[in-house]
């Protein structure tokens, strides 16, 4: 019922809503309301909030179903062949994250067409061309009007999904000036890579029903896959709009809160407030002095601090058959396959051994990365190790040539945005941010799920 109906209740009723939403958050004054007039305000965000993510399940819930009972189908009638083509035909070409790369493009363009910004862009860092950006008219014009307007479209989103912690695009440019850079070291054509993905797809499709003889299959099939094609733009655009865009319009309001505590003398940083429980900051909104509010939050920040030295568990709890074979979301997270993995003895200190996210081989130069100031490290024909990625990662894709990811499975946004590109990805290694470091030299097999270590870099971070 939800998959059958779901593609049109969003296009006529929830995506409506979220729009009003949205217009609805980015209108309120964040910088000159009151902090009793922001509290209140946070109150109606967090309804907004729970109210997305209501329509995200609902959303994922549709989508599963109909990629599940596509990959059903083909594995039904092919085996291992079929599931194969379904993951060059469960790609979309027609979303939000296209509409980005597409954006980033046409500035790329203007770029290469205006001598005054193009050797701005020869500096070295992302900050660099920043700074060489504002001190010429024609570059504070590209970033008050060309950069901004970016910003105020895609710009909602930050490193890490679910997280309010880390800076969005939309209070700094350089994330989308080191992509603009990026994408001018390559001249990268996002139109060549969306041709690219349509043909692989419609290839894929041919191919499918090429093998399948059998006319009531072909027919069910063929019923299914254009379900399954129509809910495809709905995993990057989910995306765009709840895990990144709501999570990222919620920061903002939490900072702006910041800020007015940190002028009433309770906080000694805006960011201090992501520290303090919810409950915490509307006590503290109206009594400054109720509790140490720099003592907890330091107390907590030590805690926080620590936890990033630890390795937790992949499984906690009891593995039971319901977990591990039929709970929907595995497919998201790699499990079964991860906890089979884990009870069998580890491979050579040199292989990891992950999950097939994309078919392919491929060798490069490994570059870990952690934090989006590192995205500018990375340079064409890398391959990117990282712990997991989201829609503001997709800008790398286009420059390396392959993609190693500790958390995620085959349904998970890596491995679903390293197909569209035609990259091989191995997912769900658990471990390989922690085993491969910057300039080694790996090669990546996304039909096998191998990452092989073939040498040690010189230096390079641990």
């Amino acid at each position: 019922m939800y998959a059958a109906n779901f593609l049109r209740w969003w296009e006529e009723r929830y995506l409506p809503e979220i729009r009003r939403n949205e217009a609805f958050l980015d209108s309120f004054p964040l910088e000159t309301a009151s902090l009793l007039d922001l509290l209140v305000h946070l109150e109606d965000a967090r309804d907004i909030e729970e109210r997305h993510w209501r329509l995200h399940w609902i959303l994922n819930m549709a989508q599963f179903a109909a990629f599940l009972d596509f990959k059903t189908a083909v594995s039904q009638a092919l085996g291992d062949r079929g599931l194969e083509l379904a993951g060059d035909i469960l790609v979309s070409v027609r979303d939000r994250n296209w509409d980005a790369l597409r954006a980033l493009w046409e500035l790329k363009e203007k770029v290469k067409a205006t001598p005054a910004l193009r050797a701005a862009f020869e500096a070295e860092t992302g900050r660099a061309v920043l700074q060489r950006l504002q001190e010429s008219a024609v570059g504070r014009a590209f970033l008050a009007e060309d950069v901004a307007a970016y910003q105020r479209e895609y710009g909602y989103k930050a490193l890490y999904t679910h997280e309010y912690r880390y800076r969005t695009w939309r209070e700094d440019p350089v994330p989308v000036i080191e992509s603009i850079k990026g994408y001018l070291a390559t001249d990268y054509n996002v139109y060549a890579d969306l041709a690219a993905v349509a043909e692989r797809r419609q290839r894929a499709i041919d191919e499918l029903f090429g093998l399948v003889q059998d006319e009531a299959t072909r027919e069910s099939l063929r019923a299914k896959l254009q379900l399954a094609l129509n809910m495809a733009p709905l995993t990057p655009d989910h995306h765009f709009y709840f895990d990144q865009g709501t999570h990222a319009r919620m920061r903002l309001i939490y900072l702006a809160i910041g800020d007015r505590l940190v002028q009433q003398g309770v906080l000694d940083d805006r960011e201090d407030i992501f520290f303090l429980t919810y409950h915490e900051i509307r006590t503290i909104g109206v009594q400054p002095d109720l509790f140490d509010a720099r003592a907890r939050v330091a107390e907590r920040r030590a805690e926080w601090e620590a936890a990033f030295t630890l390795r937790p568990p992949d499984w906690i709890g009891t593995a039971s058959h319901w977990a591990l074979y039929e709970q929907p979301y595995n497919g998201l997270w790699g499990y079964p396959e991860r906890f089979e993995r884990a009870q069998r003895q580890p491979q050579g200190a040199e292989v990891i051994q992950g999950l097939a996210g994309a078919p392919g081989v491929a060798e490069g130069t490994a570059r870990r990365v952690v934090s989006e100031e590192e995205f500018d490290q990375v340079q064409p024909g890398d391959v990117l190790v990282c712990r997991m990625t989201n829609p503001a990662w997709v800008v790398l894709f286009t420059n390396v040539v392959a993609v190693v990811t500790d958390d995620g499975g085959v349904l998970s946004h890596p491995a679903v945005v390293a197909r569209e590109f035609g990259i091989p990805a191995v997912v769900g290694t658990d471990d390989a941010t922690w085993r491969i470091r910057s300039g080694d030299r790996v090669r990546v097999n996304g039909t096998t799920g191998v990452v092989e270590i073939l040498s040690r870099g010189a230096g390079g971070d641990a």
